[in-house]
């Protein structure tokens, strides 16, 4: 660890890693309820474990983020962290308000929750991924504003990479795209354009800048690549994610009461979107070839080449196979959506944060040239368990979508939705037991930093 301050990103690194073991045991849940609709029924109603599911989703990504970002820029601006305390106070600040949001779903009933937290002054609430009450959507915005404040302060009294630059580029995104989660229009039309504006901004674009400035930081680490070389593929990718994403909002716009221009836009930019993760699979693929060191961490490279294979099913494939309007109408709101979601949030997204846990935590640990060999094929075997674990979820949901497309959109003997539900419960016990695979790995995972390297 070249800089103290780096060591606050390790609480940020343990709690997302603690969101996500939550995050993937209610996805879990949810898939019991799938098969046995009446499990923990009225106990814990499948609407409100699948609120915890995603909202923990959001925010063990934003940790990740933060402890990602905290990592990184002391080095690349070559001087330490603007202010750890500052640092730390968001950190607690967030837990707080991220468990108090969790409590409350899982113990208040939504319709209360929406009065006790004084949404009649501002509504904001019952949107979907967006249910958090006021004071959390407030509580974000606080911490995102501080969280941006300390990485700008710290680069402006640094050094000025491309790294730094793309990062932050994609924090100022963040922040501004996460306001439109207070504009609630009174007209549904408008109410669900906007809402995009924080739901596929954040996923589609400048999630992504993030994605792609940690990937290469991690690359420049494990590879020893010159950084004019691995600049020159960062710029080209984010390039074409701006331009892909920012215009490939319109494929949610199609049949929703928007323009019909809106089908060509989305369309023809949808189809651009997949390019830059096949980049990734490049920039990646090409940085280990011309590798001008043996790093000894080589799990951290393996996670860092998983994510641009895996970002690039998930994002690419999967969001092509129903993105061009002609498709959309038939797929949207099917299992296919969700297999796209899973895919797309795990490839690109969980396992860029997994990439820079292990790179980062063996050193913030003490351990300069990552874990040792044993630690290192534990967490291979974690790698490949979670791997397959999601792309069986994934086929699975593809499955269970394709019949329900059969079953209600196709023909002319189309029969009701929970008759179809009926026809892929076999396919959802079977994702289930992907589900279980995927947690299973992510024990395994948490396992490998209990692995003690030999005595001499």
């Amino acid at each position: 660890m070249k800089y103290s301050s780096q060591a606050v990103a390790k609480p940020y690194f343990i709690f997302a890693l603690v969101l996500l073991a939550g995050e993937i045991l209610f996805g879990i849940l949810m898939g019991i309820q799938y098969v046995y609709g009446d499990f923990l029924f009225p106990l814990i109603p499948f609407n409100v474990l699948r609120m915890v599911h995603t909202n923990l989703l959001i925010v063990l990504l934003l940790f990740g983020f933060m402890g990602a970002t905290y990592y990184l820029v002391p080095e690349e601006a070559e001087r330490e962290l603007w202010s750890p305390k500052l640092a730390m106070i968001t950190f607690w600040v967030f837990v707080v308000a991220g468990v108090a949001t969790i409590l409350g779903y899982l113990f208040v009933p939504y319709a209360q929750l929406t009065e006790l937290t004084f949404n009649e002054l501002l509504p904001t609430m019952g949107r979907e991924f967006l249910e958090q009450p006021l004071p959390t959507k407030v509580g974000i915005v606080i911490v995102v504003l501080s969280y941006l404040l300390n990485v700008v302060m710290t680069v402006l009294k640094g050094r000025k990479t491309v790294i730094t630059t793309v990062l932050i580029t994609g924090l100022l995104g963040l922040a501004v795209f996460f306001l439109f989660a207070f504009y609630v229009p009174d007209n549904l039309i408008m109410d669900k354009f906007f809402w995009w504006f924080t739901v596929h901004l954040w996923v589609e674009a400048t999630w992504e800048l993030i994605l792609g400035a940690i990937l290469a930081f991690v690359l420049i680490k494990t590879t020893g690549v010159d950084r004019e070389h691995i600049d020159k593929w960062l710029y080209l990718i984010i390039a074409m994610t701006m331009i892909s994403g920012i215009l490939g909002t319109g494929h949610h716009f199609f049949y929703m009461g928007a323009p019909e221009y809106w089908l060509w836009i989305g369309s023809i930019s949808s189809a651009v979107e997949p390019l830059p993760f096949l980049l990734m699979i490049l920039f990646a693929y090409t940085m280990t070839k011309d590798r001008k060191i043996q790093h000894d961490n080589e799990i951290a490279l393996t996670w860092a080449k998983g994510t641009a294979v895996m970002g690039f099913l998930g994002a690419g494939v999967w969001g092509f196979f129903h993105t061009l309007a002609p498709v959309n109408m038939y797929t949207h709101g099917t299992q296919l959506t969700a297999a796209h979601g899973h895919l797309s949030f795990y490839g690109a997204y969980i396992m860029i944060i997994f990439t820079m846990i292990s790179y980062a935590m063996p050193i913030l640990r003490g351990r300069l040239h990552g874990n040792c060999q044993k630690a290192q094929k534990v967490e291979l075997r974690s790698f490949w368990m979670m791997n397959i674990g999601m792309l069986g979820l994934t086929l699975a949901l593809s499955a269970a979508g394709i019949v329900q497309i059969m079953d209600q959109r196709v023909g002319t003997n189309l029969i009701g939705f929970m008759e179809s539900q009926e026809s892929i419960k076999t396919i959802y016990l079977i994702r289930l037991g992907f589900g279980v695979l995927v947690f299973t790995g992510l024990l395994t995972y948490f396992s490998s930093f209990f692995v003690k390297e030999k005595a001499n």
